[in-house]
């Protein structure tokens, strides 16, 4: 099994970067060495014994040494254990043949295997590090002895090659216990990096996911966070490189020269009402500024919730008792206009009798389907083939005269909603388009058009009209309930619709489509990659 290199994952950066300054370090020393050799520094203290050996010694360790560097440097610095060995025992051999050289450890020399031996030892494993510098004193030694039995040497040379080799290995222990207390705080360090990074990136996603509008403004004015939620509440022309809208940057200025409090409204895209909560980010380049952007009329919503919730169940009630003194008049003067006896004012009366009965009838019937509405069982489908399995249901149910455009992408659009209360939705909203562009035009005609808004990151469903469209003034009012402008409608319908969109997590506006035509758009917010 190969031992893996020194530099990859299997080791930490800090290897790579000692294993380079060991490079040009044998390198280096080996030049100074050499020019020592060659000055006068070095007379009689290096080389003085063999000065061939010496000048041979240096002159290859320096030629390997060389490779060595060249080798790594197209390695990116990395080198497998047993390379390291090949070349800590290569140092080991060379500096013996100087000291031998030299005339022995009164050269100095010696000290030099401390340095290496400590690198190996930082390199290596605990065992191998112990290996090598076990070599290098027993080399030292027996060099001494070696000396000693040919006369050259004393006792004192073995007593200071025995204090060296315990130098040895006195030196390579502490910094082996030092290296694996390093190794050890380097490794929680890592897990901790990772650690932070996995939460990093976790609540990156929670933010990009959030509901609620998430905006950080740097010192430049200029974004420097926008999750999805912010650019469908602001618009899709805030981007990281430009300047947040006019009305947004009013805002903060507002808030920074204390003339607000840290909230404001503003007018959103497709005439939405936002709300919007500033706060101050701090740090040592200057300050961000954190914006919150909620949709106000959620918040509202929320809060008209709480009272409808009330009223709701007495509206139920009422409507439950209304219902049945209603059925008697309707009967009753469907029962008059069948008399012989009537005049034919008296008959016109009975028939705005019965006509009324059935208006007010149908008005507790959708009081009555509010106060019973089940909760949404959104489930994923394919928008084009739902859209044209409704149409064809949409089309059995009518006389024939109704003109219903559909435009479909040919890749499938994958949304989630409840089947049966968009069916409602859309139904609603068809007969509304086909009734207006009936009362425009003189024909019944509707276009229902779906496809992907990739600057919005949603699936889009709008169903147009030929009719001029809401006027500007009755815009804020159409969703509300019982509101109308004509004399047959109950004003529930928009409102229901809105309601059961709101069950669905999809969204419900009025707007001009991109042929300038009168439009009620169904914004889906789950949006899913086409498949």
């Amino acid at each position: 099994m190969s031992t893996p290199p020194v530099g990859s994952k299997a080791a930490p950066l800090q290897h790579r970067q000692l294993l380079r300054i060991c490079a040009v370090y044998r390198l280096a020393i080996a030049l100074v060495l050499l020019g020592v050799f060659y000055s006068d520094l070095g007379a009689g203290a290096l080389g003085g014994f063999s000065p061939a050996l010496f000048l041979y010694t240096l002159v290859v360790y320096i030629l390997l040494n060389f490779g060595w560097l060249v080798f790594l440097r197209k390695s990116a610095y990395r080198a497998r254990r047993t390379q390291i060995g090949i070349m800590l025992g290569s140092d080991i051999l060379a500096f013996l043949l100087l000291i031998e050289a030299s005339g022995g450890l009164n050269s100095g020399l010696g000290y030099l295997l401390l340095i290496n031996c400590s690198i190996g030892s930082i390199l290596l494993d605990r065992r191998m590090g112990a290996f090598f510098a076990a070599i290098a004193s027993l080399g030292v030694i027996g060099l001494q002895l070696f000396n000693l039995m040919s006369g050259r040497g004393t006792t004192q040379d073995i007593v200071a090659a025995g204090g060296l080799g315990l130098l040895l290995f006195a030196t390579v222990s502490a910094l082996q216990y030092l290296s694996a207390r390093i190794r050890s705080a380097n490794l929680r360090a890592e897990l901790q990096s990772r650690q932070a990074a996995h939460l990093q990136r976790l609540a990156e996603q929670i933010i990009e996911r959030m509901d609620t509008g998430v905006l950080v403004l740097g010192t430049s004015g200029k974004p420097e966070l926008i999750n999805q939620a912010a650019e469908r509440l602001l618009g899709p022309q805030l981007q990281a490189d430009k300047a947040p809208p006019d009305g947004l940057c009013r805002s903060i200025g507002a808030w920074r020269s204390k003339k607000t409090p840290g909230h404001a409204l503003l007018q959103g895209e497709n005439g939405v009402e936002l709300h919007l909560n500033f706060a101050d980010l701090r740090h040592d380049s200057g300050s961000s500024t954190l914006v919150f952007v909620e949709d106000n009329r959620k918040l509202t919503e929320a809060a008209q919730k709480l009272k409808l919730a009330s009223l709701g169940h007495l509206t139920a009630s009422i409507a439950h008792e209304v219902r049945n003194p209603l059925a008697a008049i309707s009967h009753a003067a469907q029962l008059l206009s069948e008399s012989s006896h009537l005049r034919q004012e008296e008959r016109h009366l009975t028939d705005i009798i019965c006509r009324q009965s059935q208006r007010v009838n149908q008005i507790i019937e959708n009081v009555m389907q509010l106060s019973r509405r089940r909760a949404g069982d959104p489930q994923e489908y394919d928008l084009t083939a739902w859209l044209e399995q409704f149409i064809q249901d949409f089309r059995a149910g009518t006389t024939g005269g109704d003109e219903i455009e559909l435009e479909l992408p040919e890749a499938p659009l994958r949304t989630r909603f409840d089947a049966a209360q968009m069916a409602q939705v859309v139904t609603n909203l068809t007969e509304n388009a086909l009734h207006h562009s009936q009362i425009a035009t003189g024909r019944r005609h509707a276009a229902i058009c779906a496809y992907y808004n990739p600057q919005r990151d949603c699936t889009q469903l709008d169903i147009k009209d030929s009719g001029p469209g809401v006027p500007e003034a009755h815009r804020s009012k159409i969703f509300e309930p019982f509101f109308t402008t004509g004399n047959k409608g109950s004003g529930l319908g928009l409102y229901i619709a809105r309601e059961l969109c709101e069950a669905n997590k999809t969204n419900l506006y009025h707007c001009r489509s991109a042929d300038n035509k009168s439009c009620f758009r169904i914004e889906f917010v789950h949006a899913f990659s086409v498949s």
